[in-house]
Formats: structure tokens, C-alpha cells, sequence
């Protein structure tokens, strides 16, 4: 069973896409606070300028799903993120912050958002299945495509903030 596992992890597809998402809901913003405090606000119609991804991950039936996405790294770099080569020695300490419009929340090491720490990447989803994403899902969600649980998948995304463990 862990080598299924395994190799279902190994097997999940992410195709770049240059073509921006199509019927952008005006309501869709997402605020980005950086660790300077300074809040960075993205529209719909600049999330669905950005480069998006897909992802075919299993969803909680144990079905398939097809996320497409905003790599969060995009955002968080845009709101002064230290990734790549400044993701080091006390760099190391910063995590994200995933907030929900009904007060759910989850962490991540900022790491986590690298690609040179991983082979995937965490995305700001928008669309599942090449449909928006339901009113309880979204407008926008958080898609870890490792993750075996989706506990940390948030839903409803309003906001990441960048912060420093003590």
C-alpha cells in the first residue's frame, strides 16, 4: 500500500498552461501581507493574468480532480517572499499563513513554496475539473498536491501572510 502510495504521489501531472483563465468573477481578490506588514491585494482579473498550473491530484471520494491554479511562490514573491537563493539561514524560519473567510486557518513553511525544496507546487486554485470552483469551495483554494489529507488545503481563501518563527 505505501508503494501505491508512492507512486500515485510520482504520477501527479502538472502541465503549464500560458492561457489565462477565462470569465474572471470580479468578487475574487486575495491579499498577500508580506513580513514588512504591507498588504498586497490581486483582483480577479490580475489572478487570471498569472501563469497557471494544473494539477490531477485524488480528491476526498478517492476519485480524481483537476486543479488549476496560481503557484502560491508567484504571490508570495510579489509580496517580497526571500525564495531561491534567499531562502536560507535565518530565512529559514518564515511560514505562510493560509487564511479562510470562515476563520479557518493552516501554516506551511515557507519552504514548502520553493522549488528548490520541492519537486510540486502549492497552488491557488481557481478551477477544479475545468469548472469554477462551488461556493463552499472556493472562489479560490489551496491545493498541496503531495498531501496525502486535505486538512490543509483552506477553502474559501482570503489571504497568505508571511511571518517569522520566534
Amino acid at each position: 500500500m505505501r508503494l501505491l502510495a508512492w507512486i500515485a504521489g510520482l504520477c501527479i501531472i502538472v502541465e503549464i498552461f500560458a492561457i489565462p483563465v477565462c470569465h474572471a468573477d470580479a468578487s475574487i481578490t486575495l491579499q498577500v501581507i508580506g513580513l514588512d506588514g504591507i498588504q498586497h491585494e490581486f483582483s480577479a482579473d490580475e489572478l487570471a493574468a498569472m501563469p497557471h498550473l494544473s494539477v490531477k491530484v485524488a480528491d476526498h471520494s478517492g476519485g480524481e480532480s483537476l486543479f488549476d491554479g496560481i503557484p502560491a511562490r508567484e504571490m508570495l514573491r510579489l509580496a517580497g517572499a526571500p525564495l531561491g537563493k534567499e531562502l536560507a539561514g535565518k530565512n529559514l524560519s518564515l511560514y505562510v499563513v493560509a487564511e479562510a473567510a470562515d476563520g479557518y486557518a493552516a501554516v506551511y513553511a515557507l519552504a514548502e513554496f520553493d522549488s528548490a525544496f520541492t519537486d510540486s507546487s502549492i497552488l491557488i486554485a481557481d478551477r477544479r475539473n475545468g469548472k469554477a470552483l462551488s461556493a463552499d469551495e472556493g472562489p479560490l483554494r489551496v491545493v498541496v498536491p503531495w498531501e496525502k489529507r486535505q486538512a490543509r488545503w483552506v477553502r474559501q481563501l482570503i489571504a497568505l501572510r508571511l511571518a517569522r518563527a520566534p
